[in-house]
């Protein structure tokens, strides 16, 4: 397209245009395509002539006549004549379609849009020049879809645009793609090839103060992604960014239902390291003061302490039982029951974890009343945080004994010996230092003395 730009025109039409356009556009008003006719043989002329300029100016003049006269199916059939004829400048071409895209508001219905955006998706196909039309022409046209009720068709035809590759399209109107692509597969249901599509945006991008809406827009589908697949740690990382936004943190309503559901997602999240240290960072927060009940919850979550859960059912049961995390009032949130069934297995295993630390060797039947569950239950929760490694204990079936002592092997055994020799030469060495000084300094008093 530069190449064109900075060719030089063999021949300037710039002024047998402006004699002769007056008095076709006058014949235009009776006689379309007899105008159309003699437009048709000046654009021949123009394109020979590589005049960029002219040759613009032609076709904008025909297509607009076209639609001046209402004829909207000639001007279609024109529309995809010009973009085919042979050694077509591609300048021209793309301001052509950027002006029929203009008249797409003032189409008098649906099917006849429609034509017009068929029209020029098939005059943009396989072009690069007019990549970035295309795109909007066939945003458009999905939309139309989704109104109409058709949601997989405008999925489907939103969604087999490539943007991620256009390089003449701007990051921000990418990003703007990607986040419609991803919704609508959301909508339809279809969380994996969502989650395939938000993976094309650049975090690093949102964080850009510019595009704070688009931020807040790619987390907020983020955040329904996590929630899908029950990582309820991806989802508290994703409400940290949220909550990490200005426009949050201008606002006390916003931020404030953030920092709950941020407390809320880090205690539903397994135990590990990083949602211990998140669970941590999270309690240092300043805000959370202004979220009473949610920081009492957390706290409780970071002692090692044994909780109650039926004492934490009856205290804070009322307000996690009337949001939108906890509760599946209205059928909303199918897996608000999973979450809240998730929330007391974290209980259980905090206490779990507290007894383990406290604790070398326990009888089953403290274990159970410690724990409040029967037998079963409560070696089911113990058994599984030993295969995933977060305690270690050993059950003695026949005594019913459950030992968290951890057996240490030869090694760990001749390393702590090694350590306490090392430790005991180190004292014997300082005794002698002290004795030889104690010895030293009584010399000098008793040379001190014989000399008085």
């Amino acid at each position: 397209m530069s190449s064109e730009s900075n060719l030089k025109p063999e021949k300037d039409w710039t002024e047998a245009l402006d004699q002769q356009l007056p008095e076709i556009e006058q014949l235009a008003k009776t006689d379309l395509q007899a105008a159309i006719e003699k437009l048709l043989a000046l654009e021949k002329q123009t394109r020979q002539s590589s005049d960029l300029k002219s040759t613009s100016r032609l076709l904008v003049l025909i297509v607009t006549l076209c639609k001046d006269a209402g004829e909207w199916k000639i001007m279609n059939e024109n529309v995809q004549l010009l973009a085919k004829k042979h050694s077509q400048l591609k300048q021209a071409v793309t301001k052509m379609v950027q002006v029929v895209m203009g008249f797409l508001d003032d189409t008098p219905d649906v099917d006849t849009k429609l034509a017009v955006i068929e029209a020029l998706r098939i005059v943009t196909e396989g072009k690069i020049f007019v990549e970035v039309e295309r795109a909007r022409v066939t945003r458009i046209l999905s939309s139309i879809k989704k109104s109409q009720g058709d949601l997989a068709a405008a999925t489907e035809i939103l969604c087999e645009l490539q943007v991620e590759t256009f390089g003449s399209m701007e990051r921000r109107e990418k990003t703007e793609f990607i986040l419609e692509q991803v919704g609508l597969c959301i909508e339809k249901g279809d969380w994996t090839q969502a989650a395939i599509l938000s993976r094309k945006i650049s975090t690093r991008f949102l964080k850009d103060k510019t595009v704070a809406d688009l931020k807040l827009r790619y987390y907020e589908q983020q955040i329904n992604l996590a929630k899908n697949d029950d990582k309820y740690l991806d989802a508290c990382k994703h409400y940290w960014e949220v909550y990490d936004t200005e426009e949050v943190k201008e606002d006390p309503e916003k931020w404030k239902a953030v920092l709950k559901r941020l407390v809320y997602y880090v205690l539903l999240a397994p135990y590990d390291n990083e949602q211990s240290d998140l669970l941590h960072r999270i309690s240092q927060l300043p805000k959370l003061q202004s979220v009473p009940m949610q920081n009492d919850l957390l706290l409780l979550f970071t002692k090692s302490e044994l909780m109650r859960w039926k004492w934490i059912e009856e205290t804070y049961s009322a307000e996690l039982l009337d949001g939108d995390i906890f509760s599946a009032e209205g059928g909303k949130d199918l897996k608000a029951v999973t979450r809240w069934e998730d929330l007391r297995k974290r209980v259980i295993e905090h206490n779990v974890r507290v007894i383990a630390k406290y604790y070398t060797r326990i009888s089953m039947d403290r274990l159970q009343i410690l724990l409040d569950l029967s037998e079963d239950e409560s070696e089911n929760y113990l058994s599984k945080l030993v295969t995933q490694k977060t305690v270690y204990a050993r059950i003695d079936r026949p005594a019913r004994i459950v030992s968290f002592k951890e057996p240490r092997d030869s090694n760990d055994i001749l390393n702590e010996w090694s350590g306490n020799m090392k430790g005991l030469l180190g004292l014997l060495e300082r005794i002698d230092h002290l004795i030889t000084r104690e010895e030293m300094m009584a010399g000098i008093q008793g040379k001190a003395k014989s000399k008085r």
